[in-house]
């Protein structure tokens, strides 16, 4: 009596996965764009937005991708994906006979706006890492482009949002960008093809854990 239970609880989970399985090849068959360059935003209050795309531009750089990352409002200290990502660039791009390797990274701010308690430096800063962000947008070699912590230049209005909507909106077919930061500008989640919102539960900060090595940067 048990080998038959057995045997009839293995029958319907191979019928509940032949029927998954005819439901999800239906869906992909369903899509007919083959490739196309994505806009993506990750957003929202919990922790993870910007570790998001490093993630990302890490699996396009594994896949020969030649990357960008322009950060928007960050100081300039050495963090550990900037570390990680230009090494492995450099020695990808001398696999590929590049003189200046797979990833083009700059870090334009001046800190976070409350540190800085200047609007004129802050816009100046974000001016300066935007015009940056259009030259690599026209680098045809970039096929990733990391605008981290544009959405916190756009939310205090460093930069006109028509401006950096328009932009975006008339790249080329080939380019993904990925634009990071907490309260995305609802146009801006209009625009994206993909949004991700980090949703906060629980974060170590709140039981006085400082920002660490190795995990905030």
């Amino acid at each position: 009596m048990t080998e038959m239970n057995e045997d009839d609880e293995a029958r319907r989970h191979r019928l509940k996965m032949e029927k998954r399985k005819a439901v999800q090849d239906a869906e992909v068959a369903g899509k007919t764009v083959a490739r196309k360059g994505l806009l993506m935003v990750h957003t929202g209050a919990g922790k993870g937005k910007s570790t998001a795309a490093f993630g990302l531009a890490l699996r396009a750089l594994g896949h020969g991708w030649k990357i960008g990352v322009v950060q928007f409002g960050k100081g300039q200290w050495r963090t550990g994906e900037r570390n990680m990502l230009e090494k492995l660039g450099q020695e990808f791009g001398q696999e590929f006979g590049q003189e200046f390797g797979q990833v083009a990274w700059h870090t334009l701010g001046e800190g976070f706006t409350w540190e800085t308690q200047d609007r004129a430096r802050d816009e100046a800063a974000a001016r300066r890492a935007w015009e940056k962000a259009r030259e690599l947008m026209d680098d045809r070699e970039i096929r990733l482009l990391v605008l981290d912590e544009l959405n916190i230049a756009l939310r205090y209005e460093h930069l006109p949002l028509e401006e950096v909507l328009s932009a975006l909106a008339a790249r080329r077919d080939d380019l993904n960008v990925v634009v990071t930061g907490r309260n995305a500008k609802p146009e801006l989640i209009a625009a994206a093809d993909l949004v991700t919102e980090m949703t906060l539960v629980k974060h170590h900060f709140g039981a006085g854990v400082k920002a660490q090595e190795g995990i905030e940067f």
